[in-house]
């Protein structure tokens, strides 16, 4: 750690941990402008813009044209240091944050260390049914959708090909409904075409909800659109069904069991645990409680942002949702916040203007719900294009998604459908067909999408 010299205390030392949303506009509202050192952490050395992460998990886009290096997105800050590390704890009384190699002290501390993905205490269903949350959980997504296809051109057994083409997407929000809507797509319109013994008939998408309805966080009438945009894919609709257990190729819904090799989850996401070491109050999510200028109760110097934070939306009540417009306004507030502050004014309370939510079904599918306002399918699906590009990180990652979401509509192709495993898998030498169990009676933790957090991006 270094050490203070008289000449550092008279800059203010600003800590953000977390290198998204919330991280990268604190630092485009304090960088070169103040005397300020501000040090961004974060365990990868990339800022990811997770909304298209699920174009990477279904072979729309690469994973270099949605993410970028943090260092080089806040290099020409001369008063910004980025260093990858993990953040294990807060020391509260000696005002520092504990890494796996170092200590960082702080003046201002910013905690947004985004969310993973919530199995509902059923941590084991991970290795069966991978959440979207990371790069890398977008490559494997991307390698079992992908080895599923190949796998199944080369079966004889009519039961094994059919269990190979049955996709199970867990979780009617945003993210599980373009999840379905893609693999919908790409199987009956895309990969289909390239392969010669399999039948696009057979292919099955199900998506599974514990609620009523898809998109619930959408007006009941986007939300009906959606469930028919979904059915004209091919997509098979399963609400109030609740998954009672996961394995190795099944998923248990109720006391059904269902075969099918690939099995997304979707359903929920969890706070980072790096808020228990805070001591203040967390909610059903782990997310911290904080007031409405974003601190925590007690300590107006640390400030808890993005899906890392139970903030109060408008109405008082219901905390606002963990998508990335939240995130954005908060880091530039926070970063308003530590300037005037430093110049002696006094502080407001956080105020997020709602822009409203959108998902996309595949082609020319979309729904978009802003305010009143409510705009279906073409319209809405460039607004949902026009929107994502301009939020991505570099003119370059802009650039090339536009260009390869043009070629993509107007050739009905994938480009970066390459298979990558860790290590290369022997043939097996048994027979194919996975081992189905009995069904499971339903247990009191059995899981549902009714039982998770509302309102969060990738929530159903």
């Amino acid at each position: 750690m270094k050490k203070d010299t008289a000449q550092d205390r008279t800059r203010t030392r600003v800590v953000v941990v977390g290198g998204g949303f919330v991280g990268l506009n604190i630092a485009n509202q304090l960088g070169s402008r103040l005397r300020v050192d501000l040090t961004v952490i974060d365990r990868r050395n990339h800022h990811l813009f997770q909304p298209l992460l699920y174009q990477v998990a279904m072979a729309g886009l690469s994973p270099a044209e949605i993410a970028a290096p943090i260092r080089s997105l806040l290099s020409h800050h001369r008063n910004i240091s980025v260093v990858k590390d993990v953040i294990n704890s807060v020391d509260i009384e000696q005002r520092a944050v504990k890494g796996a190699y170092g200590t960082y002290p702080y003046d201002y501390l910013v905690l947004a260390p985004g969310a993973k993905t919530s199995f509902f205490g059923r941590d084991e269903w991970q290795h069966f049914a991978p959440g979207l949350k990371t790069i890398a959980d977008a490559t494997e997504i991307r390698r079992r959708v992908l080895g599923a296809f190949e796998r199944a051109e080369t079966a004889s057994d009519a039961e094994t090909k059919r269990a190979l083409l049955t996709f199970v997407v867990v979780g009617g929000g945003p993210t599980g409904v373009e999840l379905a809507g893609a693999l919908g797509e790409m199987s009956r319109l895309t990969l289909a075409r390239d392969f010669r013994n399999i039948d696009p008939k057979l292919t099955r998408v199900i998506l599974v909800d514990g609620g009523t309805r898809v998109l619930k966080t959408f007006h009941e009438a986007l939300s009906a659109k959606a469930l028919r945009d979904l059915e004209r894919l091919g997509v098979h609709v399963w609400t109030n069904t609740r998954v009672t257990d996961v394995g190795d190729g099944y998923i248990c819904l109720g006391d059904e069991v269902l075969r099918a090799a690939t099995i997304l989850w979707a359903a929920g996401v969890q706070a980072s645990e790096l808020n228990h070491t805070l001591g203040v109050e967390l909610d059903r999510g782990g997310r911290v409680v904080v007031e409405p200028d974003l601190s925590i109760p007690g300590h107006p110097d640390i400030f808890v942002a993005g899906d890392a934070s139970h903030c109060k939306g408008p109405d008082g009540k219901a905390p606002l949702p963990g998508v990335a417009s939240v995130a954005i306004q908060q880091g530039k507030y926070l970063g308003k916040l530590i300037r005037r502050e430093m110049r002696g004014r006094e502080r407001k309370p956080f105020r997020y203007r709602d822009k409203g939510q959108m998902a996309t079904i595949g082609r020319s599918r979309a729904v978009v719900q802003a305010g009143s306002a409510r705009v279906t399918g073409l319209v809405a699906w460039l607004a949902w294009l026009l929107v994502h590009i301009y939020y991505l990180s570099s003119f370059r990652n802009r650039l090339l998604v536009l260009i390869h979401w043009a070629y993509s509509y107007l050739t009905v192709s994938r480009g970066a459908r390459l298979i990558v495993d860790k290590i290369e898998h022997r043939v097996p030498q048994a027979k194919q067909q996975a081992t189905t169990p009995e069904p499971d009676t339903p247990t009191d933790d059995s899981t549902g999408q009714d039982s998770k957090p509302e309102s969060q991006d990738d929530k159903p």
